[in-house]
């Protein structure tokens, strides 16, 4: 038996990197996933192919999270093909770095909508499926960024501090529901969103001296993370962080 035998699983951010890694981790485990992405199709479908290989049922749909109605559409399909929805990753991410002096408005709002409007988005459209069949699990993504800010980044760092918050809140306002609501911090991963930061060599030594582990992490090495909270091996566990970052938040 899997962790997660008869559990319907929406993952924002699907398609892709990290993302794609919790999607098929979790059929893996016996869920039904549906594969949210904002653009690329090919690469949504790509997931569904490898989870009905497995055997699991699965569906994509494309729906940008900072958007209510494509929110509520995401949550929807989970509710209209499986009939249900048990655990909600929200993973979906973009940056548009800039130093502080010279971001744009637009730049700003693009990556907190995503990464922060998003997240509350998804969650409200899912909390009422939730709190009727009294059962449910929030997963969150921040990174190192959101604990000790980033250079470049103010954007980026602004929301995923701000998940942390928005965690603990659903924590509180959900328990009474048996709803849990935790946050992964994420180290660097090895994904296209990383691109920059993995295969330049003096980035990369740069990084290299803040990482105890001194490597990047691949996506299938922090989905076993999302497994555990979207599983009831952490039923009695809410409101939490936990950092998979190879220990980069140490240094």
């Amino acid at each position: 038996m899997g962790k997660l035998d008869g559990k319907v699983a929406v993952v924002t951010g699907g398609g892709r990197g990290v993302g794609r890694a919790i999607c098929v981790a979790y059929a893996e485990e016996g869920a039904d996933v549906v594969v949210n992405y904002a653009g690329n199709h090919a690469a949504a479908n790509e997931v569904v192919a490898m989870i009905e290989k497995m055997g699991r049922r699965a569906v994509a749909v494309q729906g940008r999270v900072e958007i209510k109605a494509e929110a509520e559409k995401t949550i929807q399909t989970a509710v209209d093909n499986f009939g249900r929805i048990d655990v909600l990753v929200n993973n979906a991410g973009a940056t548009k770095p800039a130093m502080l002096h010279k971001m744009t408005e637009e730049q700003w709002d693009a990556v907190v909508n995503i990464h922060l409007k998003g997240p509350f988005l998804c969650v409200q459209a899912a909390a009422k499926y939730f709190m009727e069949q009294n059962y449910g699990k929030i997963i969150n993504v921040t990174s190192v960024a959101g604990l000790v800010g980033t250079t470049g980044q103010i954007n980026y760092s602004a929301a995923k501090g701000g998940i942390l918050s928005f965690t603990m809140s659903a924590a509180r306002e959900l328990a009474r529901f048996n709803v849990t609501s935790n946050v992964i911090s994420l180290g660097i991963v090895t994904t296209d969103m990383t691109e920059k930061i993995t295969t330049d060599d003096k980035l990369k030594e740069i990084y290299m001296r803040r990482i105890l582990l001194n490597r990047y992490a691949e996506p299938s090495e922090v989905a076993p993370a999302f497994v555990f909270f979207g599983c009831d091996d952490s039923k009695y566990i809410t409101g939490q962080l936990l950092k998979v970052d190879g220990g980069y938040g140490l240094t």
